[in-house]
């Protein structure tokens, strides 16, 4: 994030070594820190964000849909993130797309381009959205980290061992992980994080797709069927939950609208932040559709209606069984780099929020910080005290949560399905209308809004389904108990 976010602007700017040359080299328009993002760091950004680990349950998907529904869907989801996505990066200024006022959040924009209401929904849903994400990124990784345990004691121990196996200590050693990486101040300072998560993320995907296409060779047969798992395999009430719970799973993998925003404030201009952005989001969402639809295809034709909800587990703990380690520590490098991509605007958001609303005195303290030596940096780290109780209360909290609903397709699911909609469709045309001023009932309003609907009946569609599938976990569930 922008270095304005800083909770003590103030003590920050007066930190800043300046360059020789004078302010103007070294700021921005607005008058912040001047800032240095490429297409290159944007598409890193949006690759971390994107291809997470909805990228596992999309051959689970894809059973569930078949081989017409499910590939169609993927695609079409694609096409409308990509579309909306450009019509929200429009909105990063407002008036003239070069020398308008920015906006730094997505919520800045719905503020400056909507208004009233609309800032506390956007605000509500985004940052909900948010926690939540948090929370399915905790149990990804830990089921990776399972794998990795369970993988090599099979091949210790041999398959007759049942290798019983608990996600608690891993959801805890990442939750420590995430303490530590949520002191860094701001949303700038993470872009080598995002570099090498989506170094990781391709590497997990190439690895995942490169086993599909081995199971089928292996098999010597492309499974499945044109209308996905059969009624019989399931009951006719199961099947359409798990068909709509599938729309929630796609819709998750492509989510990463609510970012947007900071992601396209990281980026310097000339040339126009919405020409770079709408570079980047062209070239992150070919290159995720590539992915997903190898993935999620080859995933089905090894599998068929046998897809496991995690593509990368499904594949059984046995040879090449250092491969599938190889993949899942990479799921768990990106999934470390991927929750603070996702948590740090939600960090500033709330410190904002402390700023405006605590009492100026008693800030001033909390927020002093404290300088601390770290061998091998010229300078020492400043740490905030305030930052560090109340990040890492955060994330103590999505770690807890997690310990105790660690349902990774049903919460896959339902982030999909509650932050699709209103993040990724609604907004975006909404604000685009407002700020481009597109007549009401002409053919261009019209056909935004058919667009929006019809996404919310697919959001409320998928909601359903996940709620179905988590009514269903929780008859056989105990707290705290062995994942398996």
């Amino acid at each position: 994030m922008a270095d304005s976010w800083h909770p003590n602007k103030q003590v920050f700017d007066i930190s800043i070594n300046v360059p020789h040359g004078g302010a103007s080299k070294c700021y921005d328009d607005d008058g912040r820190l001047k800032r240095t993002g490429t297409v290159l760091t944007a598409s890193s950004h949006i690759i971390t964000a994107v291809i997470g680990s909805g990228v596992l349950s999309l051959a689970w998907a894809t059973a569930q849909l078949g081989w017409i529904a499910g590939p169609t869907m993927l695609f079409l989801f694609s096409f409308v993130t990509y579309y909306t996505s450009t019509l929200l990066a429009s909105c990063y200024r407002s008036g003239d797309p070069d020398t308008g006022k920015r906006n730094y959040t997505y919520m800045d924009a719905v503020r400056a381009n909507l208004g009233g209401v609309h800032v506390k929904l956007c605000g509500a849903v985004q940052y909900l959205n948010l926690f939540g994400t948090a929370i399915g990124y905790t149990i990804a990784a830990s089921i990776s980290m399972m794998a990795i345990e369970r993988s090599n004691c099979f091949h210790t121990k041999g398959h007759q061992d049942s290798c019983k196996v608990s996600s608690n200590p891993y959801m805890i050693a990442f939750g420590v992980v995430q303490v530590i990486l949520s002191q860094i101040p701001n949303f700038d300072e993470i872009w080598w994080l995002s570099i090498v998560a989506a170094v990781m993320s391709f590497t997990y995907s190439i690895i995942g797709l490169g086993l599909g296409i081995s199971k089928v060779a292996e098999n010597g047969q492309i499974r499945g069927s044109l209308t996905g798992v059969s009624i019989g395999a399931v009951t006719e009430m199961e099947k359409i939950w798990r068909s709509f719970q599938a729309l929630g799973a796609i819709a998750f993998a492509y989510s990463y609208s609510l970012i947007l925003i900071e992601i396209q404030d990281t980026i310097k201009s000339p040339p126009s932040e919405y020409k770079t952005m709408k570079k980047a989001t062209f070239i992150s969402v070919a290159v995720t559709t590539i992915f997903y639809m190898l993935c999620g295809c080859f995933g089905y034709a090894a599998f068929g209606d046998m897809s496991p909800g995690n593509l990368l587990t499904g594949f059984g703990f046995y040879n090449p069984y250092w491969l599938l380690d190889i993949a899942n520590a990479a799921i768990v490098i990106h999934l470390i780099g991927a929750y603070q991509v996702y948590c740090q605007p939600l960090f500033a958001f709330l410190e904002k929020v402390a700023q405006e609303y605590i009492p100026e005195s008693a800030f001033t303290l909390i927020n002093k910080e404290i300088l601390v030596p770290i061998p091998g940096l010229s300078s020492p780290y400043k740490l905030n005290l305030f930052r560090l109780v109340w990040r890492s209360v955060f994330v103590v909290t999505t770690t807890v949560i997690s310990m105790l609903m660690p349902f990774f397709n049903d919460v896959v699911g339902i982030l999909g399905a509650f932050g699709f909609w209103p993040l990724t469709v609604y907004f975006p045309v909404e604000m685009y209308i407002s700020s481009h001023k597109i007549p009401k009932w002409s053919s261009r309003w019209i056909s935004l809004q058919i667009l929006s609907a019809a996404c919310l009946v697919i959001s409320i569609a998928a909601a359903a389904g996940s709620f179905a599938g988590v009514v269903s976990d929780l008859k056989v569930y105990k707290p705290f108990k062995t994942s398996y």
